[in-house]
């Protein structure tokens, strides 16, 4: 859970992260507070090079993308309170009080590292960042100034070498972890032994807060390096070559979940790319529905750009194929990334899901209002439902309502719920 922060003066005025002095006075308070607390300076090799490269403004609007994918992740994969901000320059910071192990905290950063590694649209051309991350762990009495130096010197050492992206700031090395083989004999031990957790992120009608449905996610309980979420997980099953396996095993506890729902509530599902790499995948997604015995007019298949991006004509056709059994599809995380409005005219789509980056200031930006009209306006010309994701207050939900838009999901009504306890909420 990111915490607020006091006043607009605490936060970076380019990215809207905590600046570092925001940073310093909650370190202070978790370390005062006797919290475990763990932290990693994340550093953009070489960024003065974008800016010569391509210009001021391509280098902010690089900057802001990174902001952007850093506090998505940590709010997807970290389940203690924590808060990321920008350290200067092409610098930031991403403090947790979770308490987590060594070896999950150096995932975690790898994981964030091949998130913020992807290509950036900017003005001018796309980037390719190289980021790299310094790690440490608070020790007893240790105040954050100290810990903030540490890190500092931690990361200027590690950008020196070319080649390594993880140094620890405590001296140590950077431990192996486990080997691919290790995971991949772990995922499907997990996948045997039910470690596999689905959730569900409860769905609400933006005009009367009525409950209409829930995402499902996907948590590993990872016996050694604690939870791991769905990016996290689904990264390890990309690199053991088990995502298609695991996109099943996922969809069947899920939809054995929503046969229990009352009424027409509806469940959405996640596709990945590896799942329609797979040609049948139409053919045998169905087959698995009708075995379930879910009524396909209530699912709802989500897909973002990056799924999209290495065949749009295959998954069109696949897509086509479900929707004549009455599937609905969602364009995932609208706003972010690319925005190709061409997936807008290729594909079944029913939904556009905003990315949680286009509600965040609606309620306080004349700029932001002005973008989400403009989005539901398009929707409306087509036909589409708005979908909003990332809602943590009143206001963005009202004004979500006043504007049009269909449903939202986020923090303000429900975090990600355990099956039985979303069926309780649903049968309450």
């Amino acid at each position: 859970m990111s915490l607020p922060l006091s006043n607009d003066a605490s936060r970076d005025s380019l990215t809207g992260l905590a600046g570092r002095d925001a940073a310093r006075q909650r370190l202070a308070e978790w370390l005062a507070d006797g919290a475990q607390v763990h932290a990693m300076l994340i550093g953009l090799r070489r960024f003065d090079a974008v800016n010569l490269a391509y210009g001021a403004a391509a280098g902010d609007a690089a900057l802001a993308e990174i902001a952007s994918r850093l506090k998505h992740f940590a709010a997807d994969e970290l389940d203690g309170s924590w808060l990321a901000a920008r350290s200067g320059g092409g610098q930031f910071l991403l403090v947790s009080s979770e308490a987590c192990s060594r070896e999950r905290w150096q995932l975690v950063a790898a994981q964030l590292l091949d998130a913020l590694v992807r290509p950036i649209a900017a003005p001018g051309g796309t980037l390719r960042l190289s980021p790299r991350a310094a790690l440490l762990r608070g020790l007893e009495g240790e105040g954050a100034d100290s810990m903030l130096d540490r890190l500092g010197h931690a990361l200027d050492a590690l950008v020196a070498q070319p080649g390594r992206r993880v140094a620890w700031a405590d001296g140590e090395g950077t431990r192996p972890g486990r080997s691919a083989a290790q995971l991949e004999a772990d995922l499907l031990q997990a996948l045997d032994r039910d470690e596999i957790e689905v959730l569900f992120q409860p769905q609400y009608a933006c005009g009367t807060d009525r409950l209409i449905g829930a995402e499902a996610l996907a948590r590993w309980n990872h016996p050694t390096l604690g939870r791991i979420g769905a990016g996290g997980l689904f990264a390890i099953a990309e690199r053991t070559d088990h995502v298609p396996q695991l996109s099943r095993h996922i969809a069947r506890i899920a939809l054995g979940a929503a046969t229990r729902w009352p009424g027409d509530l509806r469940l959405s599902l996640n596709v990945t790319p590896n799942d329609l790499a797979a040609g049948d995948f139409g053919v045998s997604f169905a087959a698995l529905v009708k075995a379930s015995r879910f009524p396909a007019w209530r699912l709802t298949l989500e897909v973002t750009e990056q799924v999209l991006l290495a065949d749009v004509a295959a998954a069109a056709t696949a897509f086509n194929g479900l929707a004549a059994s009455g599937i609905k599809f969602a364009l995932d995380d609208f706003g972010a990334g690319f925005c190709n409005f061409r997936y807008l005219k290729l594909l079944p789509l029913d939904y556009l899901k905003l990315d949680r980056s286009m509600i965040e200031g609606v309620a306080t930006d004349p700029r932001d209002l002005a973008v989400l009209r403009a989005i539901i306006a398009m929707a409306r010309a087509l036909g589409l439902a708005i979908i909003v994701e990332g809602v943590e207050s009143e206001a963005q939900r009202l004004l979500a309502a006043a504007e049009g838009c269909f449903a939202y999901q986020g923090f303000l009504r429900s975090p990600p719920l355990a099956a039985g306890a979303f069926l309780t909420e649903a049968i309450a």
